[in-house]
């Protein structure tokens, strides 16, 4: 028996990839691994690794984090740059009996000195992004208020082999026109993730700021734990936090989350429009599914092939240059 989650379509090829390993008697971590470095390498994933949005200085920092369950040993990387694959770094650093959190320069020069392959992750296409969100401050000046990009599209991987072991990771660019140094909460063990192999796993993605407050991957584990299935243990928690953010401050940002147990079962909540997943299993091959709200429940369904057409159509469409 075995079984893999991700966020997000782009999740869709890695998951893919990291079946076969999970089909194959492979290791939870390797699958995660394999999957994670999948999407950090494609281009066209503005949100995770090589062609990732840029922070305001259009520097590209990377956030990743990785969590064996059966061990609870941890690894986490922040505001790392030009690290080809950040996910790697955090496995790497999820050995070592301390030191297990690295963060800026010092993440960037353990990386060196330990091998890891370092390559500059800004590319032309995030560049075009970067510049034409500059125009777009510059003509709108004065008239409206333009935010910074709230596309936080983290990648979480959690993955149960068959030998019982659950890992979780995950892999982010993190906030488009972010401030320099800036981290969220997909490296932070029990917010972007949490991993209990007794259990099972869950990861979250979207405002980071406020997935903080409620440290909410290890609050999905924690309910698993208590008796919840998946899929309540994440709607009680995104909705607790979502209420809670609501009665503090008038408001709550965007709260995503999946999560498996330890038998492969799995779950996924949302306060947003949109949201999409994709699950495998020993019985299930890797599909994508998209959410939607039915009276404050998050309900899923398989994407239609058009819907998957039109995503991957859109990521690979030309960028019109709005400052030429």
């Amino acid at each position: 028996m075995w079984a893999i989650i991700g966020t997000w379509r782009m999740a869709l090829e890695g998951v893919k990839l990291a079946s076969e390993i999970l089909e194959n008697g492979g290791d939870a971590g390797d699958g995660v691994e394999t999957c994670i470095q999948y999407i950090e390498d494609f281009p066209y994933f503005k949100s995770v690794g090589y062609g990732g949005l840029p922070n305001e200085n259009m520097e590209v920092e990377l956030d990743s984090a990785y969590m064996d369950g059966t061990t609870f040993d941890f690894g986490a990387c922040g505001a790392v740059k030009n690290v080809k694959n950040p996910i790697s770094l955090a496995r790497k650093l999820s050995t070592l009996d301390a030191n297990n959190f690295l963060v800026g320069s010092g993440a960037d020069a353990y990386a060196r000195k330990n091998g890891f392959e370092i390559v500059n992750m800004l590319t032309d296409r995030a560049k075009i992004h970067y510049k034409n969100r500059i125009y777009e401050e510059n003509k709108f000046k004065n008239k409206k208020e333009l935010k910074p990009y709230l596309g936080h599209d983290t990648v979480g991987i959690c993955a149960l082999d068959s030998k019982n072991k659950i890992v979780a990771g995950t892999s982010t660019s993190g906030l488009f026109m972010k401030k320099a140094g800036r981290i969220g909460d997909s490296p932070v063990i029990g917010s972007g993730l949490y991993a209990d192999s007794a259990v099972g796993a869950a990861s979250a993605t979207g405002l980071g700021e406020d997935l903080m407050k409620g440290c909410i991957s290890y609050q999905i584990v924690v309910n698993m734990k208590n008796g919840m299935n998946p899929q309540d243990a994440c709607q009680d928690a995104v909705k607790y936090l979502d209420d809670v953010l609501k009665k503090a401050k008038g408001k709550s940002g965007d709260l995503s989350v999946v999560a498996i147990d330890k038998y492969g079962n799995f779950g996924c909540a949302t306060n947003i429009e949109g949201f999409s997943f994709v699950y495998a299993s020993y019985n299930t091959p890797a599909q994508v599914y998209l959410t939607y709200n039915e009276a404050g429940i998050t309900k899923y369904k398989l994407a239609s092939q058009e819907w998957l057409d039109d995503y991957m159509n859109t990521r690979k469409a030309p960028l019109v240059k709005k400052y030429e």
